[in-house]
C-alpha cells in the first residue's frame, strides 16, 4: 500500500521554526499544539557565528513513515546495521509493527510517499536485542535478518532486485545452520559485495563470525568462524565501518562476563581485502584469531567505568579510524562521551561532552541509561577534519542532539538539538551508504520506551520518522550508483 504523509507534516512548522532559531544560538520550547513559545537558554550556549563551520546551513526535516512498536527500544537500538539503506535513489527501511510483524518500506529519495509492505515474519519485540537489520547489495537485492538473541539464524532476501517480496528463510553456510546468533550486521563493499557479521555464543563467551557475499554469484562464503577469540575468558563487543577505499575498520571492547560493568578497553584491527586478512595501524599482520594478548589497543579503559558496548566508529578519507563511546573519566561518576581517533601516527582521545547527570552501568540485559549510545560521522575538510556525534541525553530533554567540531586538535565541541520532540530511549542509526556517497544524514527516529533488564514500558505505538539533514551541503556528491 501507499501511505501519503502530507497531513503529518503539519507539526513540522513548529519543528522548523525551532531549528531556524537554534541557528541563531537560541533554543525554544515549541509543543506541538501550543502557539505561544517561551525562550530557553541552551545547556551549552555557543554562537554559530563563532564556529569554523555552520552545520545548520540546511534545516533538518522529519519524514513520517508509519506507527511501529514502541514499548521497548527494539526498533531503535544502535546495532541495527542497517535500519535504513539507500540504493540507486531508492531508500529502504524496516521496523516492527505494533503486533511484532516485520514491515518493509521503500520510497524515492526526497519523496514523502512510502510503499509499505507487511511480511509474514515476526519477532520477539519485548527483547530489544531482537532487532531487524537490512541492506541492499550492488545488484539491488534486499537482504533482511531479524529476531536474534542467541537464536538460530533468520535470514531472507528479496525475490527480485528492488522488490519488497521476500523469499523463504535460508541458511547462508553449513556453519550458520548450527550457530546461535546475536547482533546480525550487514556491510556493503564498494563493488557491491556484502559482509555479514554476528556473534555466535553468549555474552562473556562468544565468537565473532564473518561471511562474505559475492554479488555476481549470489552466494555466501564463510570467512572467519572466530575472528576474535577471548579464549574463554572474555568476548568482544564490536563496532565496524567501511571507508571510501573499501578498508574495513573494526574496534571492540572486551567483556569478562554477562554484566555490563565488566566492559573494558578499546582494541582495533583493519582489513584491506574484504575481511580476509587483518592488520594493525602500523601494517603488521595479525595472526588469527586475534586475542587479548595480540590485539592493538587504542585506549585502555578499566572495568567498572560505566563503559558501554557496541557504539559506533567511522573513518575519514585518509583511512584514519574514529571510535566514539562513553565512560566515566578518572575521578568522576559522570559518564562522558569520548572520541578515540588515530591521526596516522598515534592514538588520541577527546572528551566530547560536559554532561552533568551521574549514573552507573551494572547488570545483564538491555540497559536504559539516561544517555544513548552515540553515532559518529566524519568528513575531511581543507583545514582539519570535521566530526559530528549524534546522541540523546535525558538532561537535554531526550531530543535528537549532535555535538560537532571543526578541529579535532582543539578539543572544542559544540552541542545543538535537531528536534524539539522527545524520543524517549531512542538510539541513533542512519543510512550509512547515503552518508558515504552524498554526505546526507538520514536518521531512523522513533519515540520509544525501555526499562533495564529487558523490561518493556506501557507505551502505545509511535510514529517512525526519517530525519533528513545535510550538515555539509557544499560537499555533496552524486555517486549513489557507484
Amino acid at each position: 500500500m501507499i501511505i501519503t504523509s502530507t497531513m503529518r507534516f503539519l507539526h513540522l512548522k513548529f519543528f522548523l521554526r525551532f531549528i531556524s532559531l537554534s541557528r541563531l544560538g537560541l533554543l525554544v520550547s515549541l509543543p506541538l499544539l501550543i502557539t505561544m513559545c517561551t525562550p530557553q537558554e541552551p545547556s551549552q550556549p555557543t554562537e554559530i557565528a563563532s564556529l569554523h563551520f555552520d552545520p545548520f546551513t540546511h534545516q533538518p526535516r522529519l519524514i513520517p513513515v508509519d506507527k511501529g512498536y514502541a514499548a521497548t527500544s527494539v526498533n531503535s537500538v544502535i546495532f541495527r546495521r542497517n535500519s535504513v539503506f539507500t540504493h540507486e535513489n531508492i531508500q529502504y527501511l524496516a521496523y516492527y509493527s505494533p503486533d511484532a510483524q516485520v514491515i518493509l518500506a521503500k520510497r524515492e529519495l526526497d519523496s514523502d510517499q512510502w510503499h509499505i509492505q507487511p511480511t509474514s515474519l515476526y519477532g520477539n519485540v519485548e527483547d530489544a536485542h531482537n532487532s531487524i537489520s537490512i541492506i541492499v547489495d550492488g545488484a539491488g537485492y534486499l537482504h533482511v535478518s531479524w529476531d536474534h538473541h542467541n537464536d538460530p539464524l533468520r535470514y531472507v532476501r528479496s525475490l527480485e532486485p528492488g522488490s519488497l517480496e521476500m523469499g523463504e528463510p535460508e541458511q547462508i553456510s553449513e556453519s550458520s545452520a548450527r550457530h546461535l546468533v546475536t547482533y546480525p550486521e550487514f556491510y556493503r563493499l564498494p563493488e557491491g559485495d556484502l559482509l555479514f557479521m554476528y556473534r555466535h555464543g553468549r555474552s562473556g563467551d562468544g565468537a565473532q563470525v564473518l561471511h562474505h557475499y559475492n554479488v555476481s554469484t549470489g552466494l555466501w562464503t564463510l570467512l572467519h568462524e572466530q575472528l576474535i577469540d577471548g579464549q574463554g575468558e572474555v568476548n568482544p563487543y564490536w563496532q565496524t565501518t567501511i571507508d571510501q577505499q573499501g578498508t574495513l575498520h573494526l574496534s571492540w571492547n572486551w567483556r569478562r562476563h554477562g554484566g555490563v560493568e565488566s566492559n573494558h578497553d578499546l582494541a582495533y584491527a583493519r582489513s584491506q581485502d574484504g575481511g580476509r586478512t587483518w592488520e594493525r595501524t602500523d601494517g603488521e599482520k595479525y595472526q588469527l584469531p586475534i586475542t587479548p594478548e595480540t590485539a592493538e589497543y587504542a585506549l585502555r579503559i578499566p572495568e567498572n567505568s560505566s563503559m558501554m558496548n557496541q557504539t559506533s566508529m567511522a573513518a575519514d578519507s585518509r583511512g584514519n579510524p574514529y571510535i566514539v563511546n562513553y565512560w566515566q573519566p578518572e575521578n568522576s561518576r559522570i559518564p562522558q562521551y569520548h572520541l578515540v581517533y588515530h591521526d596516522g601516527h598515534d592514538w588520541h582521545v577527546s572528551q566530547v561532552s560536559q554532561l552533568s547527570q551521574s549514573f552507573e552501568l551494572h547488570g545483564r540485559g538491555t540497559m536504559a541509561p539516561p544517555i544513548s549510545r552515540p553515532q559518529i560521522v566524519v568528513q575531511e575538510a581543507s583545514e582539519s577534519d570535521r566530526a559530528i556525534v549524534i546522541f540523546r541525553a535525558e538532561e537535554r530533554g531526550n531530543k535528537v542532539s549532535v555535538a560537532f567540531t571543526s578541529d579535532l586538535s582543539s578539543a572544542s565541541w559544540h552541542t545543538r538539538d535537531l528536534t524539539d520532540l522527545s524520543v524517549g530511549k531512542w538510539e541513533p542509526t542512519f543510512d550509512t551508504w547515503l552518508w558515504q556517497k552524498e554526505k546526507r544524514l538520514h536518521l531512523f527516529v522513533q519515540n520509544v520506551g525501555q526499562e533495564d533488564h529487558e523490561q518493556a514500558v506501557d507505551l502505545d505505538p509511535q510514529m517512525i520518522y526519517v530525519l533528513e539533514w545535510e550538515p555539509f551541503p557544499a560537499t555533496k556528491q552524486s555517486s549513489l550508483k557507484k
